[in-house]
């Protein structure tokens, strides 16, 4: 099983390596970071992949779940960007684990502007994202586990929109080394985008050289086709502390994307009685000019039976000079 986990290993990194380059891309929402828990540990989250926002870092962790759960998380995104994610999962015992998860980021209302009217011309439009995604995960042994997304992706302006199809992919693996858990996710592993739709129809002057000919011939803007940020993490995380009523996580994450350099995230969480927990970490460590950085929250846990129990996250982060963010979730295990 080893032997396994070391050959996906070298053909992740071989192939989003192979891929790299620094440049635009399509859909950059998917790269934001879900789940309150998760960010405030950081966003290194890859190897610990034990709750239901596992669908979006490592889908293997679903697999992880001893039941079912499902999730609603809030973030107050920069620029007074309302981003919402929602996702539930089933385990379905030897069959293996499902979930769905929906994203949505809307931009608000923004001014229609033009040539001829550039303080505005009393119309608004508005621009949203939006992600839907399956997803399966299996434990083939008590320490590996496998997991997919199959995902939609869309985003639109006004009445144009781009779509894509994407694909995540995940491994979970729990060594003997102290109960070492080793992760690695390739995400949003799919088609590329280009704009189309209504708003780039124009009139067309074929040939405006000739005299008396059609000058109002309705045509297309084609736009280009820009990639998914396809992004590959692998990630380690560890039981420091686990004594009873008493647990410390502490994980790492190393982030290869392909719309941006290298990155590390750092993060631990401190568990209490099961009931109450206290996070810090540190995102996009090595990585120049980034306005991203410390990362701070708590979360809340109670069990009215074996099996069922409702939680509660906060995060809280720093985006530098874009301020920072605020991110909420409300979930029930049962």
């Amino acid at each position: 099983m080893k032997k396994v986990l070391i050959i996906t290993l070298i053909f992740f990194s071989n192939f989003i390596f192979g891929q790299s380059k620094v440049g635009s891309t399509a859909a950059p929402f998917l790269t934001v970071s879900v789940g309150p828990r998760a960010i405030a540990m950081g966003s290194a989250f890859v190897g610990t992949s034990d709750d239901i926002t596992a669908l979006y870092w490592n889908p293997a962790g679903i697999a992880r779940i001893p039941g079912n759960s499902a999730v609603f998380n809030v973030s107050s995104w920069i620029a007074d960007i309302d981003y919402n994610w929602a996702a539930a999962s089933i385990n379905l015992g030897d069959a293996g684990t499902f979930g769905l998860s929906v994203s949505s980021l809307d931009y608000g209302d923004m001014e229609i502007t033009t040539l001829a009217e550039p303080d505005g011309t009393g119309g608004t439009f508005g621009a949203e994202d939006l992600a839907i995604g399956l997803s399966y995960a299996y434990s083939l042994t008590d320490r590996f586990s496998l997991g997919g997304t199959v995902k939609y992706v869309q985003q639109t302006i006004w009445n144009s929109k781009a779509t894509s199809v994407a694909v995540d992919i995940g491994v979970l693996f729990t060594s003997d080394l102290a109960g070492l858990r080793i992760g690695a996710s390739i995400t949003n592993f799919g088609s590329t985008m280009s704009m189309s739709g209504t708003d780039l129809y124009v009139q067309h002057d074929v040939d405006p050289n000739i005299f008396g000919n059609n000058d109002q011939i309705l045509a297309q803007l084609r736009t280009d086709e820009w990639p998914l940020p396809l992004t590959f993490r692998i990630g380690l995380a560890i039981d420091a502390i686990n004594i009873e009523n008493h647990r410390v996580i502490v994980g790492a994450d190393a982030n290869h994307p392909n719309d941006n350099n290298e990155s590390l995230n750092v993060g631990a969480e401190y568990e209490f009685y099961n009931i109450l927990s206290l996070r810090a970490g540190y995102k996009a460590l090595f990585l120049d000019n980034s306005e991203e950085g410390l990362t701070l929250g708590f979360g809340l846990k109670y069990d009215f039976a074996p099996g069922f129990g409702i939680f509660f996250d906060y995060a809280y982060q720093d985006v530098g000079i874009l301020d920072d963010t605020q991110h909420f979730s409300f979930g029930v295990n049962f």
